[in-house]
């Protein structure tokens, strides 16, 4: 396994070898790479239906496509900077049996199945897309044996995680309170999960699907501080690092 300044040095070089994953994956030329990854916000964003979407799920197994991995993939490329201080927070969090939830493009999911400190992952996301091309990535960077690939938690048979990463996922539920009660029903007083949300549709609407109902929000901010315990960490960065209330 790769130390972890190894691993963050090839993150911030070629983002696990991202581009050409998904040149090879999608059969996409380099020279149409550049094109559809500029346009990816925007194409997933007209993608969605607005109030006419009756089940948020369907959107990501039904209507994406590849443009969610586009998408992502724009993300993390763009904004390596940030994407690196979230890989070396769970650098300092991560072992044993880990949790991904919701992991896209699988940028967490692979960086920690590098790190000696972590005996799996089990990664989880409802895209088949998603976990395919991760699955292929895992492959290429000959990782796959430390990892699971899983549409729902239940289909991982673990009944406790060490660790638990979600990240940019909790805005895209509906009802993102029940999803973190859950994780705390799959965490000891030993665990720790890794969170973030960004519960804004944005200034033009960018965001279609994400979450800002005020209420919704107001229900996950007190589910949260009820059941768990934030963990100071120095990384100045959105996330943070939870256990749960004793």
């Amino acid at each position: 396994m790769k130390n972890n300044k190894f691993i963050l040095e090839e993150f911030l070089d070629n983002a696990f070898n991202l581009k050409s994953h998904l040149m090879e994956f999608l059969s996409i030329k380099e020279s149409d790479l550049d094109g559809f990854l500029a346009n990816a916000k925007m194409n997933l964003a007209d993608l969605h239906p607005g109030d006419a979407l009756t089940d948020v799920s369907d959107f990501y197994t039904e209507i994406v496509g590849n443009r969610h991995i586009a998408d992502l993939a724009a993300w993390h490329i763009t904004s390596r900077d940030y994407i690196a201080d979230t890989l070396k927070l769970q650098q300092r969090f991560s072992r044993d049996l880990v949790l991904d939830f919701g992991g896209g493009i699988g940028t967490h999911a692979l960086a920690n199945a590098m790190s000696s400190k972590v005996e799996h992952v089990f990664f989880v996301d409802i895209n088949d897309t998603n976990r395919n091309f991760v699955e292929y990535r895992a492959k290429k960077l000959g990782v796959e044996k430390k990892l699971t690939f899983c549409k729902t938690i239940k289909d991982a048979q673990i009944s406790k995680f060490d660790t638990i990463v979600c990240l940019d996922v909790l805005e895209h539920l509906a009802d993102p309170a029940s999803q973190i009660e859950i994780f705390s029903e799959i965490m000891d007083s030993k665990s720790i999960a890794l969170f973030n949300w960004y519960f804004y549709k944005g200034e033009e609407n960018e965001y279609p699907f994400h979450i800002d109902d005020v209420q919704v929000v107001e229900k996950f901010f007190n589910t949260l501080q009820s059941i768990f315990l934030e963990v100071f960490h120095p990384i100045l960065i959105t996330t943070r690092a939870y256990k749960k209330i004793k």
